[in-house]
C-alpha cells in the first residue's frame, strides 16, 4: 500500500469512484488550491483503494485542529488497515503541520468506522449531537 497526499484535480477523478458522487471540478480544484485542505489517498498496485480527507480550523481560543472529513475504503480492499493507515496518516500529519488535535463525528452504528477509530486511539464521545443545516 502506497499512501499519497494528492494535489492534481487528475489524480482525484482517477479516485473517483471512492467519493460518495463524481468530483465536482469547481469543489476538487477549490478544495485543492487551499492549503489548509488535504486528501490523502491510499493505493494499492496502482489501484485507488481508499482516502481520508482532513481540514484545519481554527479558533482564537484552541489554535488550529484537524477535521477528519471523510475516510472512505472501497469494499473491495476493506478489512485490510488501509482505513487505519490514512487515519494514522492524517494524524502525522496534523501533528507534523502543529494542530492540536484531531477530530470527526461518525454515527453510533458505524462499526467499521468506530472500529477504526478505536485502533487509533481515539477518545470516543457517545453524549455528542452532530447538528446541521442543508441547503
Amino acid at each position: 500500500m502506497d499512501i499519497r497526499q494528492v494535489t492534481s484535480f487528475d489524480a482525484v477523478v482517477a479516485a473517483g469512484h471512492l467519493f460518495d458522487g463524481p468530483p465536482r471540478e469547481d469543489a476538487t480544484r477549490a478544495f485543492l488550491a487551499d492549503d489548509r485542505h488535504h486528501l490523502l489517498i491510499a493505493y494499492v498496485d496502482g489501484t485507488p483503494a481508499g482516502f481520508v480527507s482532513g481540514v484545519e480550523t481554527i479558533h482564537p481560543d484552541k489554535g488550529v485542529e484537524m477535521f477528519l472529513y471523510e475516510l472512505g475504503v472501497d469494499e473491495g480492499f476493506q478489512r485490510r488497515g488501509i482505513g487505519s493507515a490514512l487515519v494514522a496518516r492524517l494524524i502525522e500529519l496534523a501533528g507534523d503541520r502543529g494542530c492540536t488535535g484531531v477530530w470527526t463525528g461518525t454515527e453510533k452504528d458505524n462499526a467499521a468506522a468506530l472500529a477504526t477509530y478505536r485502533r487509533a486511539e481515539a477518545e470516543l464521545d457517545f453524549d455528542t449531537v452532530a447538528v446541521s443545516w442543508g441547503f
